[in-house]
């Protein structure tokens, strides 16, 4: 009976950091790009049941559950105009690259990027868009284009410059990147090595200026999901329960 309550105890645990992940998706339903996320779980070691009879039968009794891994969805978020000339939107599978803070490259779907000072595109942590592309002070107002293949102009004079292009990146195993937060990934073992393309190539998907990618969070998913994981968690409660009464049964009767 002691197995049994620390067997139900692994399932309250995996239970409340299944509620635990649960809860982020929600609390992301409104951010920019977001994609959800999922726990898996995996059975603990086994422990052989009677003498070697019983073992040379494949006895056995399993010793609970532990989260095993987080999975990324990477399915399409609903895109949405915002009007506003530098903010993007990946119509396929690609990636923006924005240069983090210790110069290595992160990867991300939030298309929401603005001007600093120096003209040049950055995102809402102020990490930089790469390839580099600066808009000059000379620029006309509202005159900033960027086409669907990720070409980059604006009017200067009255005259339509190239500024530059974007570049996407995409991977063989998307759910393999790493999240560090701020909407932007690392590119991992798992995920591979990422394949640098324009957009509109390779498989990158186009570029939609003026728009941005929503959560791919589904709230009636996920509430779906948050009654399961709270019956579950009531299920194994009661088999707590029930292993306390038995064994206050059992102690009650050495008396």
């Amino acid at each position: 009976m002691m197995n049994s309550l620390y067997t139900a105890a692994t399932g309250m645990s995996a239970m409340q950091m299944n509620v635990d992940t649960i809860a982020n998706n929600l609390a992301n339903v409104n951010t920019n790009a977001f994609k959800a996320t999922r726990l898996r779980f995996e059975d603990l070691l086994y422990q052989q049941v009677g003498d070697r009879q019983a073992a040379r039968m494949g006895s056995q009794n399993g010793m609970g559950v532990a989260p095993a891994r987080t999975e990324l969805a990477f399915s399409q978020g609903d895109l949405k105009d915002t009007g506003t000339l530098t903010h993007m939107a990946i119509d396929g599978a690609g990636f923006f690259q924005v240069t983090l803070p210790d110069g290595t490259i992160g990867y991300t779907r939030d298309g929401s990027f603005s001007v600093d000072q120096n003209g040049q595109f950055v995102n809402a942590s102020g990490y930089q868009l790469e390839p580099i592309v600066g808009l000059p002070l000379e620029a006309e107002p509202g005159s900033l284009q960027i086409s669907p293949e990720g070409m980059i102009t604006c009017k200067m004079n009255g005259v339509v410059e190239v500024l530059g292009e974007l570049e996407l990146a995409r991977f063989a195993n998307p759910e393999g990147l790493a999240a560090l937060g701020s909407n932007v990934y690392a590119a991992t073992v798992n995920s591979g090595e990422p394949i640098i393309n324009a957009p509109g190539t390779n498989d990158m998907g186009l570029v939609k200026q003026g728009q941005l990618e929503g959560s791919n969070v589904s709230v009636m998913n996920e509430m779906v999901e948050m009654i399961n994981a709270q019956r579950a968690f009531e299920s194994v409660s009661k088999v707590i329960s029930t292993s306390d009464e038995m064994l206050g049964i059992a102690n009650s009767m050495r008396r």
